[in-house]
């Protein structure tokens, strides 16, 4: 019996599944880990929740507000946002704010930054990077205040060396001067999504509400396999015949009717094999993905710091962004008395902190905490490390036009759609990749979308 196949089971991967399911399919999920959510997972242990990334939940996406809120219903929670920089030492409001970033920065130099500003509009460069896309937007001195230092720990390379597309996705819209103007005439929300000062949040964090859609898939007749890694893809007459898995139980291969895969483009293509051209399968091998992970701290105090996450600008230390969880719903933790808090290292799959064995990171973890006065070190009582493979789609030069060639060597599979961040090497938010898992799934259903069209507002983004 031939089976619609959905490879993941993150955001796009699920969406995907309940469309078919309801549709009266029975699609089956092979997920490689042992969970739900994908990049949206909560992980708990010992009652303790860790949001792996920290998700805030706003769509301007109608259908998509819907879905969240029929599967949260009273769960879903409405939180003030608080979140700022930590820089110099000291902290700044993000988003920002007036006195805060002359307190920070001072008078001498938020003048000289005002004049780079001026000078850069004035005298732009060429947007052959993402230093330049920014600096010739923001001048250098702001440039290398509030972009550099982070940018490179997330990305592990030169932001000379970035594509400009990163930053046209990600801060296309956000200007000094709409910054300015939030700053000094605050509003409960904003144009630019970077700056929203209000959001949703599931009570048990984003894993329950992909636990609860997961649920109504097996409700309605789907399957959802954990533990199972893709290994091949056998395609005949231009289309996707059958799917080789390894499983706890060995090596098996299920017949395909259809399938949508939000495994990372590069691997999908070298799955194929010889059955995709010597063209699509270079390709593929250029596309990269940065992978990070979380060393999730269990402290004895109620709460170290009043934000929901702080983004570490210093560049003498590894950790990028910290999470207090309790502030993004006290249900996260189960001890008032305690705080859980997560440390995000950007890493490659393979490097020094990838590699290092989880007592090590967690004691790293402690230092840094302890080195930028956030938590003294002497109180983390507990802790567990958490890695995500394959988390961020690199933007490097080249990648726009080797992600082309895979999709038009993809465009001949008829029965073959790839939906979500991973899927499409392209950097969705969840609503974006809920949107092009079902638009993906309708597909395989007879319809015709353009799931690629999906983020095409490149202003409405949520992350900074």
């Amino acid at each position: 019996m031939s089976d619609f196949v959905i490879i993941g089971a993150g955001p796009a991967g699920l969406a995907a599944a309940q469309v078919l399911a309801e549709a009266g399919k029975r699609p089956v999920i092979l997920e490689r880990d042992d969970v739900v959510g994908g990049l949206s997972r909560t992980v708990e242990h010992r009652g303790y929740r860790f949001d792996i990334g920290g998700h805030r939940f706003f769509t301007k996406i109608p259908e998509v507000q819907d879905l969240w809120r029929d599967l949260m219903g009273d769960d879903f929670l409405v939180r003030e946002r608080m979140s700022r920089i930590f820089y110099r030492g000291r902290m700044m409001d993000y988003p920002l704010r007036a006195m805060s970033a002359l307190r920070t920065l001072g008078v001498v130099d938020s003048v000289r930054a005002l004049a780079s500003y001026v000078g850069a509009r004035m005298r732009p460069g060429p947007d052959v990077s993402f230093e330049g896309w920014v600096t010739n937007r923001f001048g250098r001195r702001l440039y290398e205040h509030f972009f550099k230092t982070y940018t490179e720990k997330v990305w592990g390379m030169p932001c000379t060396e970035m594509s400009p597309d990163w930053a046209a996705q990600r801060i296309k819209s956000l200007t000094l001067w709409g910054a300015i103007r939030d700053a000094l005439i605050p509003k409960r929300t904003s144009e630019h999504t970077t700056l929203l000062k209000q959001f949703d949040y599931p009570r048990l964090g984003p894993g329950m509400l992909y636990e609860r859609q997961a649920q109504r898939i097996l409700e309605a007749g789907g399957r959802i396999l954990t533990g199972r890694c893709v290994t091949g893809l056998k395609l005949e007459g231009g289309r996707v015949t059958g799917v080789s898995i390894d499983g706890p139980d060995g090596s098996e291969e299920l017949e395909v009717e259809g399938i949508v895969s939000t495994m990372p483009l590069g691997e999908l293509v070298a799955a194929m094999g010889g059955d995709v051209s010597l063209g699509a399968r270079e390709a593929a091998g250029t596309l990269r993905q940065r992978s990070f992970l979380t060393a999730g701290l269990v402290v004895d105090s109620a709460d170290p710091f009043p934000d929901q996450w702080i983004y570490i600008h210093e560049p003498d230390v590894r950790v990028g962004r910290v999470q207090n969880y309790r502030n993004w719903s006290p249900a996260m933790v189960p001890d008032e008395a305690k705080a859980a808090v997560g440390c995000e290292y950007f890493c490659w799959v393979g490097d020094d902190l990838w590699s290092a064995p989880d007592d090590e990171i967690i004691e790293l973890a402690k230092t840094e905490m302890d080195q930028l006065g956030l938590i003294a070190g002497e109180a983390v009582v507990d802790g567990i490390v958490v890695r995500m493979a394959d988390a961020y789609p690199v933007y490097d030069p080249g990648y726009r036009e080797h992600v082309a060639t895979i999709r038009g060597a993809l465009s001949g599979i008829s029965n073959l759609e790839v939906a979500g961040r991973g899927g499409m090497h392209r950097y969705n938010n969840m609503d974006h990749s809920i949107m092009t898992g079902w638009l993906a799934a309708r597909n395989l259903l007879g319809e015709s979308h353009d799931a690629w069209s999906v983020n095409a507002d490149e202003d409405y983004l949520e992350t900074k």
